[in-house]
This record gives C-alpha cells, structure tokens and sequence, in this order.
C-alpha cells in the first residue's frame, strides 16, 4: 500500500531502515524474507525504501519471519504506526510487600507462555478463591512481572462483583472505559453493550495487550470484556469458580489457597520488620496460624502490629487468641479490608437456601465434612446438600480435600457461625441431628463387623441421613470417613442435653477402634463417654464406656490404669443386670489375662459364660466360650482349650461372627502348636488369617501372623517366619501402630538369631 503522505509524528523512512536491518541481521535476501513471510518481494522493498507502511496483520508476519524477540518487536510496531496510538498503563501498582507465591507465579506464567501474538489461541486465565485470598495481588503482581512483553499497554477495571454496595459493575460502562483508554472518542462510543464489546474487540484485534478482570460475578458479566487477539493476555480475578468460562471460551482455572506457614511469615516480616519476626519467632508463628494463613488477615494484623512497634508480640497472640468473637480482632475502618465483611460480600451472593445451609454447615466440629453429615447438620435431602455444596464451592466460600470431604477455612467458618447466632439457627437441633447421624449409622455398620450392639437403636432422627451399607468394607470405609468427626464432636459439643449422645455414640464407636487397633484415640474418647454416663448415673453406660477403656489401657501397656477401671467395674457388679454383668466379667477378664494373671482371667471369663447360658444368648456363649478357651491354653490346658474352641466354632458359624470365629481358629493353633501338631497349628493359623481378613481387622491378622511365624520358625522355615513377620509389620503400620516395629525387628533377628520356639501369647476378643 503506497502512502501519499505521512501520519503525525511519523520517520517514514524508519521502520524502512529497522525492516532492512533486521533482514540483513537474519542473512535474508527479499526473496527468502517473501518465501518465509508470505510478504510479496515488491511489498517489502516499497517497505524497506520508505514508500509504504505494512498493515497490522502483514506486520505480524514480518516479524516472526525474522524471528524479533520484544524489544524489537515494539520498535517495529511503534515505527510502523500510520497515527500515534494511545497507550493504556491502567495497572494498579505492585504491592511491595508481595511474598511468595512460587507454585502459583510458575502455573501463571506457563499459561502466559502461550501468548504469540498470532494464531488463534486465545489466552485467558481465571484466578479464583475465598475473600481475602490475594486474587487481585497476585494478578496485578504476574501483569507487572510480564508487562513489557505486551507493548500496547494494559487495561484494567475492578468489576465490584462482590462489594458492599451490592450492585456488580455494568460491562458495557466497563467497554465505555476501555474504549476510552484506546483513544476512541466518548461521541463515538456505541450506547449499546454488544456494540460497544463488537468496537473494543476491533480496536484490540491487532493489540498486544493485558486486560485485568478484578473480582468478577460470574461469566456474563466477563464475555463482553474479553478481546480476541491472540497476542492479548486476559486476567480474570474472581470468587466465583467460572467453570463456564473453561468451557466455552477455553479460560484456565487458577484456584488460589490461602499461604503456605513460611508464606504467611515472610509476608508478616515484610509488614512489621522481620527482626521483630526473628526476635519472637514463636510468637510470629502463632500470630499467622491465628490468621489462618488467610492474606488479609495477616495484612489486618500486620499493620496494627506496625503501628503499634513498641508492643511484643506475644502480647498481640494473646489478644488474637482471646479475642471473642475472633473477627473482632481482624476489622478495621476501611470495610473493603475487614475480613468480616469481605465475607459478607460473599455470603450476600448466596441464594437464600443456600445461606441457611452454609450457616449450619459452620457448626460443624470437625476438619472436615462428608456430604452426609452436612446434610443432617441442615436437616436436609442429600440431593439437596449436594446442590447447596456445589454453590457453596462456586463461590469458593469453602473447597474440597483429597478424599472429596468439604473444608471450610477456620474464619468462614467462625464468621458462618456468627451468621447462625445472630439469624437464630437452632443449633441444638443442629448438633443433636449430627450425633444422632454418627450414632445410627454406626450403629448399623456394626453389624457388618460383626461386632455387638451395647444398646438398643432409635430409629434415627427426622432430617437424619442413613448411609446405606451392604458390605464391612463399605462400613469401614463410613467410619474412617467420619473419625474426625465424632472426634471432634465429643470434644467439643458439651451441651449437657447432648449427654445421651455421646455415651451411646462412644459405645457405637469401639468396635471400629478395636478392628483398627487405635487404642490411643480410643482412649480419649471412652473417658468422655465415661465421664458423660457418670453424669448420667447410668451403671450399665458407666460399666460399658469403663470396660471398653480397661481394654484400651490394656492394650497400651497401661496395666495400672486398666486396673483402676477393673476396681470400677467390680463395684458396679451388684448395679448390673444379667447381661450386662456378664459383658463386665468378659471385661474383667480380659483385662486380667493381659496382666497374666490367668487363673483370675479364667475365673471372671467363666462366670460370664454361665450368666450367658442362662440367659440364653447362644450368640455371646459361642464367644465367651472362645475367651474361656483362651485363658485355658494360657494355663497349659490344650486339650480342654480344642474341644471347647470346636464346640463353640459352629455357633460362631451360625450367628455369622467372623472375628470370633477366627479368634477361635488362632486359639486352636496355639493350642496344638504346644502340643506339638505343627502342620494342624499352622492350618488353623491360616484359616485364621483368612477369616480376619474377610473381617477386615488387619490388627488382628498381624497378632495371628506372629503366630504363625513362630510355628514356620520351629518348623525350619526361617523365610516363611521372616515374611509372616514382614508382613504383620506391614498391617500394624497401616494403622499406625506402635507393635510394627516389634514384629519387624523378629524379623530381622531371624538373620543372625538364634531359632525361637513357640508363641507369644496374645490377646483375645
């Protein structure tokens, strides 16, 4: 295209001289620039000699040929502009005191790395997170960082999507805006949005620019301001996840975390001085802790430790720590930086459902929160409690863990519960549908273990949700799912009308610590439930919850303990009812065979099967008869211990209890392992095995592993010994056990030990 004349401003002969440096630089004749261009030779000898400009797109062409890196490339668009073209420099400034960041500065920057300049790949990235996370710092902190790679300029605009005032930014005043900034005249700016979104992409269709996007509603809101040149960079910040600009219009989802611990502490260094930091390090890491390792909080807290330098700052963890309600600690006059409130920008966005099921789902005690458990916290519907979940999630008002659970931030979380206090919620009612959930549905997935009921069950609550079960692996998998939960449930909620809660809910939880072998967490929580049926003045609650913990102590090694509960259980005998007199003789027993005091043991373990023949429970007679045989062997009386273990194992077979069945089949083996019948011991010894594995109940397995090890090693199979040892070590240390690191230590003396003959003896249930 030939040019009559000049355009203001313009060296004609300038971007002719840069065009033929550059070819010359890249050993280029016009003819091998043409080829690798698509440029006709005569168009880019007009060029070079001054007598004509290139349109954008050709220009583009021009300077991927010759391979510009940007500092060339600039020069060449600046020198090739037929008018003096307005560049925008919106940018808000860099925060000085921007920290870390590593893991999220990397993935934005591979994204901006697809930015070409041209082709059609359009570069878009979102960035989202809960309030106060540090989207917008982060986006700002990446523009600057890549601002020079875009030499029209960049364009930005805060979109009010979630601000006090309610009301998100019009897009076609946000175009009006940009349009503006790229020299458009107001009279000749459309009054319509679409018109106005069809000018801005036109304007920035031959553009290398960056278009920030601050804290967006929702995509409706974004598509008008999106330009289409490839060689644009567009930046979405927002609390909402944006999944539909993935899908449509291909955007990258950047979620944000609240900071790393170091993160928090550098950015507090960066605040107050990091000598301060390093002179209470203790302290300094409480305070960012007590933030959450949320930015703004930090940022809140950062600068009122600032202006204060004379103040210590265990003085100001002190505060934090006290401060009831918490948020109090974490305002400040200006609204837009008040962590309370930025959450209520959120919250307001919610529907009306919604924000009811997002305030009881802050009281929930634990970490984290099964879908079930939220729904009967709100009592509602599962589909509904998913449908609430998912907009929960999309305002990013609470995120997901690995195992698919829902995790609320500790200060939404604080701030949710404020919301229930002050609209009223019945949090009671909310609490008791919570433990009445862990109950029952414990209480059903016993079954399934094949473990005992210590009580009757009600039918659970309304709004309650039922988990359905069908296998012991399904009920399992229920109970590791929700062990914090009812950890963190009897901590913490301590109404005293939740009282019959928690002593039925700690008796519905044994036999899942029992198959685990998590005797330290069971512990914990038999002397709440203990310390609640005291209150209650309930003997048969007192005596289960204190049997349950003797066992436990036991199990630890605790024996002094575990003989304090023994003296507890003794004076309740009179209080007791049949049954449950025998369940505390079964208790005593096993308490007294870990002493090793089997006489005793055998003693209390036969008065219980008397009182379960007469009344005629055949089901805990088939067991108990187990427990008698035990303590039998224990004394050397083999014989009696096989016949009473073959008697009982066919109405073990018949009530379906698997573990029992199997502890009967490691009683055998014992039993003819001292009697010198080592291929029968170790048959019986594997039929254990498999029916504790059909159980599920790996602490178990490992006990009869050592077993077995001990019968191969009298056999001469060191390498079979080694690998039972290898292998019970194996399952205790999936349940964290501390027993692992005996077995593997049995294992490895088999390499220069001498052979050990019989086995220890173990406990039984």
């Amino acid at each position: 295209m030939t040019i009559p004349e000049l355009g203001v401003g313009m060296d004609k002969p300038e971007f002719g001289r840069l065009l033929r440096e550059a070819r010359q630089r890249a050993l280029l004749t016009l003819e091998s620039l043409s080829e690798a261009s698509g440029v006709s030779v005569r168009a880019i000898s007009d060029m070079e000699r001054g007598r004509s400009l290139p349109r954008q797109a050709t220009l583009g062409e021009l300077m991927d040929a010759l391979g510009l890196d940007e500092g060339e490339r600039r020069r060449f668009v600046e020198a090739s502009a037929r008018h003096p073209r307005r560049i925008p420099r919106q940018l808000p400034p860099d925060l000085a005191t921007f920290r870390g960041r590593a893991e999220a500065l990397a993935a934005v920057h591979r994204i901006g790395s697809h930015v070409t300049g041209h082709g059609a790949h359009v570069v878009i990235s979102a960035i989202g997170g809960m309030a106060g996370v540090g989207k917008t710092t982060l986006a700002v902190h990446w523009a600057h960082q890549v601002a020079d790679r875009f030499p029209d300029g960049q364009l930005y605009v805060n979109l009010r999507g979630f601000e006090e005032s309610g009301r998100p930014l019009d897009p076609g005043e946000a175009l009006a805006g940009f349009l503006g900034a790229l020299g458009v005249p107001g009279s000749s700016v459309p009054h319509g949005t679409e018109e106005r979104a069809a000018l801005f992409r036109r304007r920035t269709a031959s553009r290398r620019l960056i278009v920030v996007l601050d804290n967006a509603r929702d995509e409706e809101q974004v598509r008008p301001l999106l330009p289409a040149s490839a060689g644009c960079l567009t930046i979405i910040t927002s609390r909402s996840q944006l999944s539909g600009l993935a899908v449509a219009e291909g955007a990258t989802l950047v979620g944000l975390d609240v900071w790393t611990r170091e993160e928090a502490l550098a950015a507090l260094a960066a605040r107050i001085g990091e000598e301060r930091c390093r002179a209470e390090p203790e302290a300094a890491a409480e305070l960012v802790e007590l933030c959450g390792f949320l930015p703004l909080a930090v940022a809140i807290v950062g600068a009122q430790v600032a202006a204060s330098p004379q103040v210590r700052l265990r003085l100001v963890v002190r505060e934090l720590r006290e401060s009831r309600p918490r948020l109090d600690a974490l305002s400040s006059g200006d609204r837009r930086v008040d962590v309370r409130a930025v959450f209520s920008w959120s919250y307001r966005a919610l529907t009306p459902a919604a924000g009811r099921f997002f305030r009881h789902l802050a009281l929930h005690p634990g970490p984290s929160a099964s879908v079930e458990a939220a729904a009967s916290l709100a009592g509602t519907a599962t589909a509904e409690a998913r449908r609430h979940l998912r907009e929960l999630a999309s305002a990013n008002l609470l995120s997901r863990d690995a195992e698919g659970r829902y995790v609320l931030h500790d200060l939404v979380r604080a701030y949710g519960a404020e919301l229930a206090e002050h609209e009223r919620d019945d949090r009671l009612a909310a609490e008791s549908r919570l433990l009445d959930y862990l109950r029952c549905n414990a209480h059903v997935a016993n079954r399934l273990l094949g473990r005992p009921a210590f009580h009757s069950s009600d039918p659970p609550a309304e709004g309650v949700v039922p988990v359905a079960f069908d296998t012991r692996k399904e009920a399992l998998h229920w109970f590791r799912q929700e062990e914090s939960t009812v950890a963190a449930a009897l901590r913490s909620l301590d109404d005293p009308r939740l009282l019959r809660f928690r002593v039925n809910l700690t008796s519905d939880w044994v036999s899942y610590y029992s198959v685990m072998g998590r005797w330290a967490e069971e512990i914990e929580n038999k002397r709440i439930g203990l310390e609640a049926a005291r209150l209650l003045d309930e003997p048969a609650a007192v005596a289960r919850n204190s049997a349950a913990l003797a066992r436990a102590l036991a199990e630890t090694g605790r024996l002094d303990e575990a003989d304090q509960q023994v003296g507890l259980l003794r004076g309740l005998l009179p209080r007791l009812a049949p049954a449950e007199r025998a369940a505390a003789e079964r208790s005593i027993g096993w308490v007294r065979g870990r002493q090793k005091r089997h006489a005793e043991a055998l003693h209390h373990a036969r008065q219980a099967l008397e009182i379960f023949r007469a009344e005629g429970d055949t089901g805990a007679t088939a067991r108990e008869m187990n427990a008698v045989g035990w303590y039998l062997a224990l004394l050397g009386r083999y014989e009696e211990t096989i016949a009473l273990c073959e008697e009982a194992i066919p109405l073990l077979r018949r009530h379906g209890n698997l573990r029992i069945e199997a502890a009967a089949r490691d009683t055998m083996g014992y039993a003819r392992q001292h009697l010198g019948d080592l291929d029968a011991a170790m048959a019986d010894y594997r039929e254990s095995l498999r029916l504790y594995g059909d159980a599920f109940d790996g602490y178990n397995q490992a006990e009869v592993l050592d077993h077995l090890a001990t019968a191969q090693q009298e056999v001469g199979d060191r390498a079979g010994a080694r690998e039972s040892w290898l292998r019970a070590a194996g399952l205790l240390s999936a349940i964290n056990s501390p027993h692992a690191a005996r077995m593997r230590a049995k294992a490895e003396a088999l390499e220069t030990g001498p052979a050990h003959t019989g086995p220890a003896p173990s406990g039984q249930t």
